[in-house]
């Protein structure tokens, strides 16, 4: 055998470059929860005109917040979709589809007639809904594959910190989407907005999808996939494998999540319909000027970065499992200062931002580690995809429309909106106790 010959056959298998790994898996969330946010933004903005503008203005709300949660509804069934190509096939390939299925549904949800439109005031709504599942579908695939992505590259004793990565690409998703309104508000009349203008945001999502792809298909395959497919050890049915073999993790997953989803819609999308609701009437709100609320968003979810990016060096030094408890605390308080922080008036609802968006970046940044390192690598993709987007459904699909009638029971109030999210960080606390500490989980094992 010759030196080459031996050479090449001890060789290391190729890597990702480090710096390829961060920017894929930053950037492609970034995307995915830019159109994410888009949409969120509109449905309390926009779509109650466009689209049901025949209902009451209360009923046009919900309608809108209904919509807003069938992408939800969607995300677990594009966990199983993309999780068992991802544990099949490879997670770069499922990376890249899932990218294609949010950023094609999103450019179209901006090409759809408005429901005043002759002939549309069925079909407009209905071709909302369908779009809007097909969003979820996509992003049912892509933060688990991101996450992935990032913790099965990453060096010993760093996969919290690399996790925070596609983390990172929530804030940083919302912070564009949200900037695009406040330059749109600002430029053009409340009849240009409502008439084209809120379309250009979801139509500019073309731009960002060409980049995500292009930096995706640079990628390879992670080592952890590698040593699953060297070892003959791919799931034939990633499905079945993780609900007999990981059904308790799959389980607690679901759970860990819970409180981080609660909190994050309630910070994003209920907090704007409150802050710019009225100030008189049955239930009224806040009654800041759309822009300006805006603004106070985008500030409360700088820190909501700057935490996210934070919480990864602190869960490698004290554990996931401890810091995450801690954290959790923290909003089961929060929960409790909900009414005396929105009733302070603007400077209130500023600092309830502020803290609400510091607690979301030290329990969401943990998550991308947390939920992989809780399944083998064969079932990876599925069993994490599955235990975030369950969560979504029962965290986050509800929360809006739940903090809406909590809302409007209460006459204005916010008190049992806080309440209700404490409630929901209780069993997460639950959840966390009794769960195991996974930071010296062997990641790269082939089961």
């Amino acid at each position: 055998m010759s030196a080459s010959t031996v050479a090449s056959s001890t060789a290391s298998p190729p890597v990702n470059k480090r710096s390829r790994v961060i920017v894929a898996s930053l950037v492609g969330t970034s995307i995915e929860f830019y159109d994410f946010y888009v949409y969120a933004t509109a449905a309390v903005l926009v779509f109650p005109t466009v689209f049901f503008a025949n209902d009451d203005p209360a009923v046009a709300r919900l309608a809108s917040f209904a919509v807003f949660g069938v992408a939800f509804i969607a995300r677990p069934v594009g966990s199983v979709i993309f999780g068992h190509f991802g544990d099949r096939v490879g997670r770069k390939g499922t990376l890249v589809a899932s990218l294609l299925t949010m950023g094609v549904a999103t450019v179209l949800i901006g090409c759809i007639p408005a429901g005043t439109t002759p002939g549309w005031a069925v079909a407009g709504p209905a071709c909302l809904v369908v779009l809007r599942f097909c969003q979820g579908l996509g992003l049912g695939g892509e933060w688990s594959g991101a996450a992935l992505l990032a913790t099965e590259n990453a060096p010993a004793k760093r996969r919290a910190i690399y996790g925070t990565f596609p983390q990172l690409g929530a804030p940083i998703g919302f912070i564009i989407a949200n900037l695009l309104f406040v330059v749109l508000n600002t430029t053009m009349s409340e009849e240009q907005f409502l008439s084209w203008g809120w379309r250009l945001p979801f139509l500019a999502s073309a731009v960002l999808v060409v980049i995500g792809l292009y930096v995706r298909f640079k990628l390879i395959e992670t080592p952890a996939f590698q040593n699953v497919v060297s070892s003959g050890n791919v799931a034939k049915l990633p499905l079945a494998r993780v609900f007999t073999t990981s059904w308790r993790p799959l389980t607690l997953g679901t759970f860990i999540m819970l409180a981080t989803y609660t909190l994050f819609y309630l910070m994003t999308t209920f907090t704007l319909t409150y802050g710019t609701a009225p100030a008189e009437g049955a239930a009224p709100g806040l009654g800041i000027a759309r822009t300006q609320f805006l603004w106070m968003l985008i500030i409360g979810v700088v820190f909501f970065g700057i935490f996210t990016l934070v919480s990864g060096p602190l869960a490698e030094k004290f554990g996931r499992r401890a810091l995450l408890i801690c954290v959790t605390a923290g909003i089961l308080v929060f929960g409790f200062l909900f009414a005396p922080f929105f009733a302070a008036g603007v400077l209130g609802a500023q600092a309830l931002l502020i803290i609400g968006f510091v607690l979301m970046g030290l329990t969401f940044g943990p998550m991308g580690a947390v939920l992989p390192e809780l399944f083998p690598t064969s079932v990876r993709y599925t069993g994490s995809a599955i235990s975030y987007n369950v969560a979504s459904i029962l965290g986050a699909a509800v929360a809006p429309f739940i903090a809406v009638a909590l809302w409007q029971a209460a006459g204005g109030s916010t008190w049992l909106v806080g309440l209700y999210l404490s409630s929901m960080a209780v069993l997460t606390l639950v959840a966390l106790v009794i769960s195991r500490e996974t930071r010296d989980t062997a990641y790269d094992a082939a089961d």
